[in-house]
């Protein structure tokens, strides 16, 4: 007995990614792929329809990540300076954090949410410190931030 091809609607372990067309046996598209709506048939325009959104997608990629890219060289060329109160030793009486960060960004007109600011911990000390913004993924600008003691 042949293979039957189908295009998978989800992610399935060990089978292939959404989009993914794949060869199984009958018993398994009909029996369990198909009724849970994991994957349908790949008929002809099926496949032409899944072809054409996975080049839309492609495009809109590509175009984000253009856009993403001159965010990123903005992000990179930018330094913050901030004031807090600290100790004799160095340390913050408070904290830096992400929404800190966000606000100081969003001053100097970069919108940044504050989710995509990685800080292992908030900064509490005098100093200057590498900061992460994962904008997406694959794209991870870093910048500097300069902690001084306020007077």
């Amino acid at each position: 007995m042949g293979l039957v091809q189908v295009i998978l609607s989800e992610d399935v372990h060990k089978l292939g990614d959404a989009g993914d067309i794949v060869s199984v046996k009958p018993g398994y598209a009909r029996n369990y792929l198909v009724p849970r709506g994991k994957a349908m048939l790949a008929t002809t325009e099926r496949v032409n329809q899944v072809e054409h959104q996975k080049r839309v997608i492609a495009e809109k990629r590509a175009k984000e990540l253009k856009d993403l890219e001159a965010v990123k060289a903005k992000l990179e060329a930018t330094q913050l300076e901030i004031e807090a109160q600290a100790g004799d030793e160095g340390k913050l009486f408070g904290s830096v954090t992400a929404q800190h960060l966000a606000d100081l960004l969003a001053e100097k007109g970069l919108e940044v949410d504050r989710r995509k600011i990685v800080l292992s911990e908030p900064i509490k000390t005098v100093g200057e410190h590498g900061v992460e913004i994962r904008l997406r993924s694959d794209v991870v600008a870093e910048f500097k931030v300069t902690v001084k003691a306020s007077e």
